[in-house]
């Protein structure tokens, strides 16, 4: 099968997502200039260097109540940072219910039961109990093609690991599960790794 994103694709459901799999999680919180605390959950996102240590998350719809962007967006477009929280297996029916589509002066963390803590560098909350948290500075907001598409580029200043995820010096990720989106309404976890070396190392 061929198709033309432009002409349709004649499927049951749109199978772009389910090529680009399995995406992490950015659970992206922040607070607006009004000191409402806002939790939402986007799986385009990703890192994007090393150092600086920065990191993304695309927006691709918009809410009336926001001038045509989400909550997240425009928070950080009024106070300039963003926390990013890692989703193990253990928050992914609560991370589901923050991708609600409420008015902006609801606090996810409130409506979801999900205790939240102050951030350490930056005027933000994050999720208490998640694996790992990053907080980011702004760096850029990018306006791509599309009516409503946005990218959110932020530096990561600050990061939290939850203690018993550190085995040996390392960050485990078998011992929280990331959860990751796939295509569809389908998600996936974490539970084996496999390791391979790159030519020359």
């Amino acid at each position: 099968m061929f198709y033309e994103p432009k002409d349709g694709h004649g499927l049951p459901h749109n199978p772009f997502n389910a090529l680009i799999t399995p995406r992490p999680i950015g659970w992206i919180s922040t607070r607006d200039a009004d000191g409402i605390d806002n939790l939402a959950p986007y799986s385009f996102f990703n890192g994007v260097a090393y150092v600086p240590p920065q990191v993304m998350f695309a927006c691709t719809s918009g809410k009336p109540d926001q001038d045509g962007v989400k909550d997240s967006t425009a928070n950080i477009q009024q106070t300039g940072v963003f926390c990013v929280n890692v989703v193990g297996a253990a928050q992914a029916e609560v991370m589901n219910r923050t991708s609600g589509p409420w008015d902006k002066g609801v606090d996810e963390f409130a409506d979801a039961g999900i205790a939240k803590a102050e951030c350490r560098m930056i005027d933000a909350p994050r999720v208490a109990d998640a694996p790992a948290n990053m907080e980011c500075r702004l760096t850029q907001i990018v306006q791509i093609e599309g009516e409503a598409n946005t990218v959110v580029f932020g530096e990561v200043i600050g990061i939290h690991l939850r203690d018993d995820c550190l085995v040996n010096g390392i960050f485990d990720v078998t011992t929280f599960q990331p959860v990751a989106r796939l295509g569809y309404r389908d998600f996936t976890k974490v539970t084996e790794l496999f390791s391979m070396q790159r030519p020359g190392e």
